[in-house]
């Protein structure tokens, strides 16, 4: 299983707007940070968790390095709502396109009806010409499905008071947006050898892990190597925290890119 981190900053992205921290202001380029995504290429399938708003721009560079004629994405899943997760929804065009295939859209109940809000167009009769074409699965914390032969068990966090659902496919588990996660949910996630998790900045925050719960989280469910994403230029430099984070704990960064 090869994973892609497609983005691994915060809502905001990094750098922010108007901002002249050391971070904002730094050129490593491991301090860029588009909206949070990942891409998991397994089994000959690619599935994509997210489509933020920069989700265009984060394929335009994956095509770079691939035959164009074989780079299909062939799912989508959602793990929640929010803007800087579901706003890049409309550019899944050109796989629809040149694929000539409606895309296979993973999301919650609560999360579909979000879609049909804001993709009102998506949805709802007489359809506009050239609208993206989705295929909906409904999809909760209770039941694992399959995408494709690919079993996929979700995990339910809490972001703040909002359920959002993480993923674990084989020993690779992905979660964002996270804050807590019951002792029901952390069954489904030990015995994981490779976990991503949020962690957005050092202060507390009360919708997001702070870098001290993330590592106290890692070493409670002791995989074997984790990954720190949705990271906020609030955090510090790439290289700095680096520094700080043990062994078998990498702030991933955007292209970073490792096989399990």
């Amino acid at each position: 299983m090869k994973i892609t981190f497609l983005g691994t900053g915060t809502s905001q992205g990094v750098p922010v707007i108007g901002c002249s921290c050391e971070v904002c202001q730094s050129n490593d380029l491991k301090d860029k940070r588009l909206r949070t995504s990942v891409m998991i290429e397994t089994q000959g399938k690619i599935l994509v968790i997210d489509t933020g708003p920069d989700f265009r721009q984060q394929m335009l560079r994956e095509q770079q390095h691939r035959d164009l004629n074989e780079f299909c994405v062939d799912a989508v899943l959602f793990t929640h709502e929010h803007k800087d997760h579901v706003a890049g929804l409309d550019d899944v065009r050109p796989f629809n396109f040149r694929f000539q295939k409606d895309m296979p859209v993973y999301a919650s109940l609560r999360v579909q009806e979000a879609l049909h809000r804001e993709y009102q167009y998506i949805f709802t009769p007489p359809f506009y010409p050239g609208a993206p074409k989705i295929e909906l699965h409904t999809i909760s914390k209770s039941q694992s499905f399959s995408i494709e032969g690919i079993n996929i068990q979700p995990i339910e966090v809490m972001h703040y008071n909002l359920p959002t659902l993480g993923f674990r496919i084989d020993d690779f588990t992905y979660i964002t947006d996270a804050k807590t996660i019951s002792d029901t949910e952390k069954e489904k996630i030990r015995g994981t050898k490779t976990l991503v998790l949020n962690a957005l900045r050092r202060k507390e925050h009360r919708s997001h892990l702070t870098l001290g719960e993330a590592l106290a989280l890692v070493e409670e469910l002791a995989p074997q190597q984790a990954y720190f994403t949705h990271i906020s230029h609030r955090l510090g430099t790439h290289a700095s925290v680096q520094k700080e984070l043990p062994p078998n704990v990498i702030l991933a960064y955007d292209g970073l890119k490792i096989e399990v």
